[in-house]
């Protein structure tokens, strides 16, 4: 440590009180200060300083101690270029953290010393928000919400609150009259708010949440006509046929979601409620809520069973070289292997593990059908980003369900309308979707008219959440540095402050 030694050279000191300067020395003591560190060696300032007595009768401080503008301030042990070093890395690091950088950078401080620096900041000062973003964020995921609020003009956050409710945006708005434009997504709590706080404002709902809820509908739509992804099997090379085809064993996964659907529908049709079902089961209460929503156990199952994987492309040849009497998977991992599989050899051996119980041919496989979440992806991808071979098989789809064609018309021309914000067009296609007989995407139609100024302003006019979203991912970082351990009062500090 570097000690240094010294004293003011000014002849009079400045009141704290009343500002007049005074020369009577009342007397002297010496003040130790820590300073930034002079090549990572901490410093120490012993200063000597002066207790002066204030020559203004009408002054109530009798003695006053002598202050070193840039230097000192009363009961500080901290020089204001330390204090602010200090406050800086508790605002970037946090407290456990920001005392490792701390202790390396030749100015240690506990960690509870720089959260108290920078709870001790001011607020940041903000000029008239006219265009304000509203979400919420987790403090503890399905428990626990506050909300955080954006100025949209320069992306930074104006202030965080708890809660999400209505009631607190709208006390929040009322003291901000000058707000013109609130972005939002679709929650009825912040709609509700925002017309009870700021009534003459604007509210536009963003796309992104609008494109989500689509997507959802949409995924729901293909789910309900997954029967119909699958093409028809082509005729058999030959017409000789195994004497005995081995059957592909049930995965225990499914035969486990076989068995819970129907032992919950058992119990539900003697009068059980679904706490009592999961109290029997060893179930929880929200499984039981599925397994009761599922009207049939293909709906349990259709996940598993259309999962990709990566020897899916090459089960034909591996049945193929089985029934010609291939047992060696290594040799018949070797083969396709040859021909581009990229995956590794165990992952053939599980799949081979399931013919070598008992006799027989491996059975021959038919076309494997594209699953729900791909055929979803192909639907809300652009046509010109998609890659060829998916634009073929979502043609073939297209092609073989009237249904799932419509259903693609609908949400391309949702896109046409979003991109280049057609807003005039909506009511027009929410018309024709309730028209339609796509159940879960007239039901997407009717929730937007719960919402149609709103949705119809976010479709037409160029704001968008998406800076309210870049702030919600630096909040997750910001909590996840603390381990989540930080209350509102420090989150809240950090996210205003921290540029």
């Amino acid at each position: 440590m570097v000690v240094l030694s010294g004293r003011a050279r000014a002849a009079t000191a400045r009141c704290g009180r009343c500002q007049q300067r005074s020369g009577r020395v009342h007397g002297r003591y010496q003040r130790r200060l820590r300073d930034v560190a002079i090549a990572g060696t901490a410093l120490l300032l012993e200063v000597q300083v002066r207790r002066s007595r204030c020559e203004n009768t009408g002054c109530p401080a009798k003695t006053f101690a002598e202050q070193i503008d840039g230097l000192t301030a009363p009961h500080a042990r901290l020089t204001p270029g330390l204090r602010g070093m200090l406050t800086q890395i508790g605002l970037a690091l946090a407290g456990r953290a920001g005392s490792r950088l701390a202790s390396v950078i030749g100015a240690p401080a506990g960690r509870d010393t720089l959260l108290r620096l920078v709870k001790a900041l001011p607020d940041p000062l903000m000029p008239p928000i006219t265009v304000l973003g509203v979400d919420d964020f987790a403090f503890r995921r399905g428990r626990h919400y506050g909300t955080v609020l954006i100025d949209m003009i320069s992306h930074r956050p104006v202030d965080m609150f708890d809660g999400r409710d209505g009631a607190s945006l709208a006390t929040w708005l009322r003291q901000h009259p000058e707000v013109e434009v609130i972005c939002r997504d679709r929650a009825g709590g912040y709609g509700e708010g925002a017309r009870t706080g700021a009534p003459d404002a604007v509210q536009v709902a963003d796309r992104f949440h609008l494109w989500q809820n689509l997507g959802q509908a949409v995924e729901k739509t293909v789910n309900a006509h997954r029967s119909r992804l699958v093409a028809p099997a082509p005729p058999p090379a030959d017409d000789t046929m195994p004497a005995e085809v081995q059957p592909l064993p049930e995965k225990k996964i499914v035969t486990r979601l076989r068995e819970h659907h129907v032992a919950v529908h058992g119990l539900a049709a003697q009068g059980l409620n679904k706490s009592a079902i999961g109290r029997k089961l060893g179930l929880h209460r929200a499984t039981v809520r599925k397994y009761l929503n599922a009207t049939s156990v293909a709906e349990l199952t259709v996940v598993t069973e259309q999962r990709a994987h990566l020897v899916d492309d090459y089960v034909a040849y591996l049945h193929q070289r089985w029934n010609e009497g291939e047992r060696n998977a290594t040799g018949l991992f070797r083969e396709i292997k040859q021909q581009g599989y990229p995956g590794g050899e165990l992952a053939v051996q599980r799949y081979l593990r399931r013919f070598r119980k008992g006799l027989g041919h491996a059975p021959r496989p038919g076309p494997k059908p594209s699953s729900v979440r791909q055929v979803t992806s192909w639907i809300m991808t652009h046509p010109d980003d998609l890659d060829p071979r998916n634009t073929a098989k979502l043609r073939e789809v297209r092609n073989r369900d009237r249904d799932l064609n419509r259903l693609v018309q609908h949400v391309r021309a949702f896109a046409v309308m979003m991109t280049g914000r057609h807003g005039e067009r909506l009511d027009a296609w929410i018309t024709a979707v309730e028209h339609d007989t796509l159940t879960p995407l007239a039901g997407f139609a009717r929730n937007l008219r719960r919402d149609l100024d709103a949705v119809r302003n976010g479709l037409t006019l160029p704001h968008s959440s998406g800076p309210v979203e870049g702030n919600i991912n630096r909040i997750k970082m910001i909590k996840r540095q603390m381990f989540g351990r930080a209350g509102l009062d420090l989150l809240r500090k950090r996210v205003l402050l921290t540029r």
